[in-house]
């Protein structure tokens, strides 16, 4: 699969599947590898644009400040330069940034827009569970065999003050993409205080609530979340 220049960088992208156009984003320090399963099966209904955010996987990986539009301008731009004027978003963690800030300020490229994980508002700070803690440690240590595709120190700093010190609160009545939240309802990344905030900003915007924390989506609810994903796209038409 390719990469593009788009603006400053090189970004790698990867296109499945027939049917509407739709982009996903993912979040913070990973690439979209970990989304493959997801990818997979919405590609059975949807063009499905996924790609590697600046600062992951196999995009370039400059150590200069991030923002989160920054990383929305570069999903512009990928957008534009694969002929894509108007898709689904999914946004996922960081990613669900990415995508409030282009619903907000692009709102005639986006048909529906779904927010896994997501708020639009950071903290400053991020609260990482302890065994996703003690797998960075494990890979900084060299305990585990490395990444394919690995994230530098700088890269994942840069993306981390990026996506916390985010503040979209004021974009969201400016959204006029039919929204849904997905949330976990254990989320200590990202609480569902702060989705429920992030849904009552946006004009009917429906929230759905998962058991499980910030992972939830990849996990164990993996399969039902994908099924609610696919009847709330489905239901748009073109």
């Amino acid at each position: 699969m390719p990469s593009v220049r788009v603006g400053d960088i090189n970004v790698y992208y990867e296109l499945h599947g027939d049917g509407p156009p739709l982009v996903f984003i993912g979040g913070l320090g990973t690439d979209l590898t970990l989304f493959a399963p997801m990818t997979r099966q919405l590609a059975q209904h949807f063009r499905v644009l996924t790609f590697d955010n600046r600062g992951a996987g196999r995009t370039d990986q400059p150590d200069t400040p991030y923002s989160i539009p920054m990383m929305a301008q570069d999903t512009v731009a990928l957008m534009d330069t694969l002929g894509v004027s108007r898709a689904h978003i999914i946004g996922m963690s960081m990613g669900g940034r990415i995508a409030i800030e282009i619903a907000g300020r692009h709102p005639e490229r986006v048909d529906r827009l779904v927010l896994i994980s997501s708020a639009a508002t950071g903290t400053g700070s991020l609260h990482i569970s302890l065994p996703a803690r003690l797998m960075r440690t494990a890979k900084r240590l060299r305990l585990l065999p490395r990444a394919a595709h690995p994230q530098a120190d700088h890269a994942y700093r840069h993306q981390l003050t990026a996506s916390t010190s985010y503040d979209g609160a004021d974009l969201l009545p400016k959204i006029t993409a039919p929204t849904l939240l997905l949330h976990g309802r254990n989320d200590r990344s990202m609480p569902l205080a702060a989705a429920q905030a992030t849904q009552s900003g946006i004009r009917d915007a429906l929230l759905e609530v998962f058991d499980g924390g910030h992972m939830f989506a990849l996990l164990s609810q993996r399969t039902t979340v994908l099924e609610h994903i696919e009847a709330f796209l489905s239901d748009h038409v073109h």
